[in-house]
């Protein structure tokens, strides 16, 4: 054969050679698929075609069924103070032994697990107690079984649960809720609970937690009880309960509740600082009073409400709404106590001592000077005046004065011809000297009421920071201590 035919055959016959091996591997690939998915069918009707999934899969009854779960707390999805509920989403997981899903892998290919679907098999009836709504879990439809019965089911589940919240510590608060895992008919001769991994493992557990919410998980505990109800039968019950620590994250509610009203609270202590006897003190401190109802008013929906407590921070605000009340009455009686008027009386005589005198001491006022009591010589002149006559006698009196210096005695006569002029003259001068004499008397009596008024007024505000202080002091120490308790 010619070697150019010899190379037009090779080239006829190359795809040839190229499809065969491709269409070998495919029928290999494809016997080995057939061979699996015949595996898989010949285990599941070699389990499951006498399987009766009505009974608990033992052969022998008095043997126990132990079922093993175990809870991973993914998120804190809500906690609803007013109606006690509190929803979580979790991971759970629970384990046990079926013993009529055994099977030799030698015989079915070395396979040694499988998915099937979970309505065809036994499932033990665990329920939380503490359910109250069917929350939106996804529906998972297979569990796992391994060839020595094994038996996993692993879902996630949210769980909306009743819990009993104390929120008195509010925004510190930390919160304990029970999850329950029990089963609703079988007693503890039927089926025993127990935990899938050990306490301190489930305790410390935080790897799938979303931590980036209101609620910070502190930790899962775990414990195990039997519990017999009161009745007739008189039987044991095994339970497994969860308890989830959660703690409150206080930063908002301290930045939107706390500060403003504190800063409310300080610029009422710096209103005392306005003379009490200008009207400003009394228009500012109801200003600030509007102020704090308001604010009060908009952060009634923030704070949580029930039925059985009030929060330790609303207390809070009512007290600091009464000290407002008292700064403002304090203002108000100050105020009516050094407003000058023309018929106000003396300050008696034990006020003087106990509060410009005593007071002042006690105080450590240091411009005593400005508080002693006042006795000017106008005032005793005025009632030596007023104990002495009327006008007309008053201004006899200056003209002995002014005519007859030296002593008693009969005084010079009067000019001829302007004697009554001269006396009305005279009792004008004395009816002005007794009106400037009245007006210094006035003077000197609201300056004593001033002085009262602002010894009482340093009395008072010192009082109300004591208390203020106290208070602030008391609630920052608990607050403090339950943060990081």
């Amino acid at each position: 054969m010619a070697p150019k035919e010899t190379l037009l055959l090779f080239l006829i016959c190359l795809p040839f050679t190229c499809v065969l091996p491709s269409k070998a591997s495919q029928k290999v690939a494809n016997r080995t698929a057939s061979s699996s998915q015949a595996t898989f069918h010949q285990l599941y009707d070699y389990l499951l075609t006498s399987y009766k999934k009505g009974v608990r899969p033992v052969k022998d009854w008095r043997r126990t069924t132990n079922v093993a779960i175990d809870i991973m707390v993914y998120a804190i999805l809500s906690v609803d103070e007013k109606n006690q509920v509190l929803t979580t989403y979790i991971w759970y997981r629970q384990c046990w032994t079926d013993e009529f899903l055994t099977w030799n892998p030698e015989d079915f290919d070395n396979l040694t697990q499988m998915s099937i679907r979970t309505e065809a098999i036994w499932v033990p009836d665990i329920l939380i107690n503490e359910f109250v709504d069917v929350g939106k879990s996804p529906d998972i439809p297979y569990v796992y079984i391994l060839h020595t019965g094994e038996v996993q089911n692993l879902k996630p589940v949210q769980v909306v649960t009743a819990c009993s919240l104390d929120i008195y510590n509010f925004p510190f608060d930390v919160q304990n809720c029970s999850l329950t895992f029990t089963s609703w008919l079988h007693n503890i001769r039927d089926i025993n609970i127990s935990l899938w991994r050990s306490q301190e493992a489930v305790k410390t557990d935080k790897s799938v937690f979303m931590n980036q919410g209101e609620w910070e998980l502190l930790h899962v505990l775990s414990h195990f009880r039997e519990f017999r109800v009161e009745d007739a039968s008189s039987e044991s019950y095994a339970e497994m309960k969860f308890f989830v620590v959660i703690r409150r994250r206080p930063l908002f509610y301290a930045v939107s509740l706390l500060l403003p009203s504190i800063f409310l609270m300080v610029m009422d202590i710096v209103g005392f600082y306005l003379p009490p006897d200008s009207g400003e003190r009394v228009s500012f401190k109801i200003t600030l009073l509007l102020g704090y109802s308001v604010f009060l008013i908009i952060v009634s929906d923030t704070l949580p409400a029930t039925a059985i407590g009030t929060p330790l921070i609303g207390v809070y605000f009512v007290v600091c709404m009464a000290l407002l009340v008292i700064s403002l009455t304090e203002t108000i009686l100050i105020v009516r106590l050094v407003h000058k008027q023309d018929l106000q009386p003396h300050v008696p005589d034990w006020v003087k001592r106990w509060v410009l005198e005593r007071a002042v001491v006690l105080l450590c006022i240091r411009d005593r000077k400005a508080f002693c009591p006042i006795r000017t010589q106008s005032s005793d002149s005025s009632r030596n005046i007023e104990n002495n006559g009327s006008t007309g006698e008053r201004a006899n009196r200056l003209w002995d004065l002014k005519f007859n210096p030296r002593g008693p005695g009969p005084p010079p006569p009067p000019p001829s011809g302007g004697s009554h002029i001269f006396k009305s003259i005279l009792q004008e001068i004395a009816a002005i000297h007794q009106f400037l004499e009245k007006r210094d008397e006035f003077r000197d009596i609201a300056r004593e009421w001033l002085q009262v008024g602002y010894v009482l007024d340093v009395l008072l505000f010192r009082a109300y920071l004591v208390a203020v202080l106290a208070y602030s002091v008391t609630l920052g120490t608990l607050w403090s201590i339950w943060q990081y308790a």
